[in-house]
């Protein structure tokens, strides 16, 4: 690898220079590359067992930054935060009556529900298959 002196860099765009080759015009994005299946399965898992240890951060995240690169994360994806911002809800509302005692049970039976319906619904995305969760508001569709 043989290093440019100082000051010899590339030269700057001159239009008067019909020698030099045609910048690239506008913003061209970069290609978006598909998931492997195997890929798909992992973050479709990911997407909705991570919601029962992080709330909805792990579905916010796996959701944007996969949505574009397989129609499975994107559905998996959407899915899964809904879901997680309808107990999300629950979880605050179960905070209110918990000075009538009435919280507490709620907040157990919402972990018991978030719990069982993310199991179901990412052995749903490892089988490649679409899931709804029973009781979830759809925000984001």
């Amino acid at each position: 690898m043989t290093q440019q002196p100082i000051g010899q860099g590339p030269e700057p765009f001159d239009p008067n220079n019909p020698q030099q080759p045609p910048q690239p015009v506008g913003g061209a994005q970069p290609s978006v590359q598909a998931l492997s299946p195997g890929e798909e399965q992992g973050w479709g898992v990911a997407v909705h067992l991570g919601g029962v240890f992080l709330s909805w951060l792990v579905p916010l995240v796996v959701w944007l930054v996969f949505r574009e690169r397989s129609r499975l994360i994107d559905d998996h994806g959407k899915e899964a935060l809904n879901f997680q911002i309808t107990l999300f809800i629950g979880y605050m509302i179960s905070v209110v009556l918990m000075f009538v005692l009435v919280g507490i049970l709620l907040w157990i039976a919402l972990w018991i529900c978030a719990i069982i319906f993310g199991i179901m619904a990412s052995m749903a995305a490892y089988n490649r298959r679409p899931y709804r969760y029973p009781i979830s508001i759809r925000f984001i569709k």
